[in-house]
């Protein structure tokens, strides 16, 4: 994939920047030690048959380390996110879920005219940019970064109450920065909108804490982790896998369901390939990198190795009634 692409020195990392122009470019900061930066490859390399204007780099942190330190890169994975040579997001830790959405919306706002489409009516640029997702903050810096006092207290008063959003940084898109002053006819930054419609800045998100009402304007999103609780949880014995029960869509899958059909127990099975969200999030929640993946009462048992040996010890009947 020629969007897809390796840096190996300062040289290659500035000349893939200087390429990609005002469309984005997403830099992974990786380690070839580290499982997670593997996984975030497979994820990356997703992304970039959806987005071909956008341009993709793996870079060896500890290869590079002027580029490392230039970015205060202090663990892998992370990601970087860059418009016209110059940093406009960032993104610390394997969240597969995260960086896709910040991967749609920052190519949405991207440049000036070309493929992307982007020589449209501003105000349905503006439209896309606030229905990126059902919460979105348009600040200065971003999350990990905010530029100035409100967009600190802000973030601050969205996290403290467990609200899940998106940002968008308008330092980096003057348009949008001024555009978005009429669109809404609201002068000053910070500004959040819920579903499309603006719900205001700094004071009335304050108030709103203040009130109560904060978490019944704001959608408060089922976080990643609560959700595969729920899933891992759903049947004391839970198989996640390729494919399902009547159809397995890989070998490792097909055998376990044998090993598991054998015993007569009841059990459930929840197909990794129809979501992505799971399939990346399940291997770090678990901290256990492949599938198929078998949770009794939720508790992680393993892979099919490790169901294999227990059905060799006579202990897997046991295991699966959560007696051992």
């Amino acid at each position: 994939m020629a969007n897809l692409v390796e840096a190996t020195t300062k040289q290659q990392f500035e000349e893939f920047l200087a390429k990609a122009g005002k469309s984005l470019a997403v830099v992974h900061f990786q380690a070839a030690w580290a499982p997670q930066c593997g996984q975030m490859n497979d994820v990356m390399a997703e992304l970039a048959k959806e987005h071909t204007h956008t341009t993709f780099v793996r870079l060896e942190a500890e290869a590079v380390p002027e580029v490392s330190e230039k970015y205060e890169i202090a663990s892998v994975p992370t990601f970087v996110f860059f418009k016209s040579g110059q940093k406009v997001d960032r993104l610390d830790g394997a969240h597969a879920p995260e960086l896709t959405k910040m991967v749609q919306r920052l190519a949405v706002a991207g440049g000036s005219g070309g493929a992307d489409g982007s020589a449209t009516d501003p105000n349905q640029r503006l439209k896309k940019l606030i229905n990126a997702a059902p919460c979105m903050l348009f600040m200065k810096g971003s999350p990990q970064e905010p530029r100035c006092g409100f967009s600190r207290q802000i973030v601050a008063l969205l996290k403290e109450h467990s609200i899940q959003f998106s940002s968008f940084d308008i330092l980096s898109d003057e348009q949008v920065r001024q555009g978005l002053k009429t669109y809404s006819n609201w002068p000053t930054y910070p500004q959040l909108y819920v579903n499309g419609e603006l719900v205001g800045g700094l004071d009335i998100v304050k108030e709103l804490a203040e009130s109560g009402e904060l978490e019944n304007t704001c959608p408060k999103a089922v976080t990643l982790e609560h959700r595969l609780k729920t899933i891992i949880n759903q049947s004391p014995v839970m198989l996640f896998m390729k494919g399902n029960k009547e159809a397995a869509k890989c070998g490792f899958s097909r055998q376990i369901l044998e090993i598991l059909n054998g015993t007569g127990l009841d059990y459930d099975t929840f197909d990794i390939l129809q979501d992505e969200e799971v399939r990346q999030g399940l291997k770090t929640y678990s901290n256990w990198p492949t599938y198929p993946q078998l949770y009794v009462k939720g508790e992680l048992i393993g892979g099919l190795d490790i169901v294999k040996e227990l059905k060799e010890s006579g202990d897997l009947l046991s295991v699966l009634k959560g007696e051992s």
